[in-house]
């Protein structure tokens, strides 16, 4: 009879690209996972992966099996599911994974909530402003912007997330604003070390503009410092900067031939099996949350 952390080990590995990652990401030791996956194949009288010590591929019988194995898993996952749903709520550890600014404005409120209403749950926020390595990591959900690079991860769509233009009203009076794409050019622009070109649609189409500065950062944190300090113009989320339009420290710039693509906000997973029920719960009430805000 095929066991079903048998079938998870051969998803998780296939997704991963190697037994080891799926071991931690799964919570087994290398040497367990592997003795997993050769009962599965055993059990089905197949070879089902070719492995070396630094890959992992599926062969022709893997690639025809895989998707049963999904099927069956995903069945069982959610018989659990709706039996949860009638009997208990979450528990455990729940590792989320976020910028710092969303984590310190968005998400730390939201948990406060959240954890009251879920009291076996526990919460490890991991904020850092660059990609996290989330199986690594052991990582159960990251929250992330934009341009999802990593196609082997499971990412959901949780709310629009709509950019803008800022600057200061110090910065303003030295230099009146643009009112259009081109006019950044003689401005001093606020970015990323390697974002040296600003991303517009206009009418359908993309625009790309060059801009320049005379101060760039790896941390958004600093970049939105700088911009309340009169340092220039900063690229940022509406919902970074509200508390600062509110209070007059920035003012929103528009320009009348283009405007920032609303990139999203994503949740992103290391699988789209064994999701427990502490993440589908922290995903539906971020969903509520982000609508309100």
């Amino acid at each position: 009879m095929l066991d079903l952390a048998d079938l998870a080990i051969l998803i998780e590995a296939v997704q991963q690209g190697s037994l080891s990652a799926a071991g931690r990401r799964l919570g087994l030791t290398p040497l367990v996972a592997s003795r997993r996956l050769a009962a599965l194949e055993a059990e089905v009288g197949s070879r089902l992966v070719h492995r070396t010590t630094r890959s992992l591929s599926l062969t022709p019988e893997g690639e025809a099996f895989l998707p049963h194995a999904e099927a069956i898993l995903a069945h069982a996952e959610e018989g659990r599911a709706a039996v949860a749903g009638k009997t208990e709520g979450a528990t455990g550890l729940l590792r989320i994974a976020a910028s710092v600014p969303f984590g310190r404005k968005i998400l730390t409120p939201m948990l406060v909530q959240f954890l009251s209403e879920h009291p076996q749950v526990r919460v490890e926020l991991l904020l850092d402003d660059g990609v996290v390595d989330i199986a690594a990591r052991g990582v159960d959900v990251a929250i992330r912007f934009g341009d999802l690079r990593d196609s082997t991860l499971v990412a959901r769509r949780l709310s629009g997330n709509r950019r803008g233009l800022y600057a200061s009203p110090t910065y303003l009076a030295r230099h009146p604003a643009p009112t259009t794409v081109a006019g950044l050019r003689d401005h001093k622009c606020l970015s990323g070390q390697a974002a040296r070109q600003w991303t517009f649609e206009r009418k359908g189409r993309t625009v790309r503009q060059a801009v320049n500065g005379r101060f760039a950062a790896d941390s958004l944190e600093a970049l939105h410092e700088a911009s309340i300090r009169g340092l220039g113009i900063v690229r940022i989320s509406e919902w970074n900067v509200r508390d600062d339009v509110a209070e007059g420290r920035l003012v929103e710039i528009t320009l009348g031939d283009g405007a920032l693509p609303d990139q999203g906000i994503w949740a992103v997973m290391p699988t789209r099996r064994l999701i427990p029920r502490k993440v589908h719960l922290f995903l539906e009430a971020l969903t509520g949350h982000l609508s309100t805000t």
